[in-house]
């Protein structure tokens, strides 16, 4: 797959010594040509300095051969541009833009730009884990709005039904492990305590459940 990442801070950095390593071709773009430095040595892919915004950066760059882009300058403004380009001038098939200040997230929705939010998506990971260390992410969807859980059934519900648990909405089952063995689970499954419980939930879904579990505990 042939991929043009434009940005060589941390995160464009990061992502192209991915892409290199998993034998994809990848062209960089940044003005400063001390961030190609970010880089690991052993990365072989291209590296173009300038202005992606300058008349024919892009298209040096390939991206009218390109597979993907990914857009992860630390300007929101420079990111919808040039996401916003190559979907509709180039038609990239996949297109992906890094949104920098989370306030300004609306810039990417509403052009129709898939984004990623690491600092949303890290604040709400690392509340999580300060608020409860019984809930397990295991899997996050887009910029963490629906997340796969995995959580041991304590004690304080053993011989209750799943139902129960999840209620409230927010929440669907996906997979219980007991005794080392997998099963997709009903509403009116019995649970025990130890059983592994996987299940999909949004933010609001899994606070609620949260505070559930606290009230199983104090009763």
């Amino acid at each position: 797959m042939k991929t043009l990442v434009v940005g060589c801070g941390r995160v464009g950095a990061e992502l192209a010594n991915r892409l290199f390593q998993q034998g994809h071709q990848v062209t960089v773009i940044d003005i400063v040509a001390s961030a190609f430095d970010n880089l690991e040595p052993s990365f072989r892919g291209r590296i173009l300095e300038g202005d992606v915004l300058a008349q024919d950066m892009l298209r040096r760059a390939g991206i009218e051969t390109t597979d993907g882009l990914a857009a992860v300058t630390s300007s929101d403004t420079l990111n919808v541009v040039i996401a916003h380009v190559a979907l509709t001038v180039y038609h990239v098939k996949n297109v992906v833009a890094r949104n920098y200040e989370p306030r300004r997230m609306s810039l990417y929705d509403a052009f129709g730009i898939q984004a990623v939010a690491p600092s949303s998506w890290g604040a709400q990971r690392i509340e999580e884990l300060l608020a409860d260390t019984t809930l397990r992410t295991v899997f996050s969807a887009g910029n963490g709005e629906v997340e796969i859980y995995e959580i041991q059934i304590p004690a304080a519900w053993q011989g209750r039904r799943l139902s129960e648990m999840v209620a409230h909405g927010g929440c669907l089952p996906i997979a219980l492990t007991r005794a080392g063995k997998a099963t997709l689970p009903a509403g009116d499954t019995i649970l025990e305590a130890c059983d592994v419980l996987n299940f999909s939930a949004t933010f609001e879904g899994i606070e609620t459940l949260r505070h559930k579990l606290g009230q199983a505990k104090e009763a």
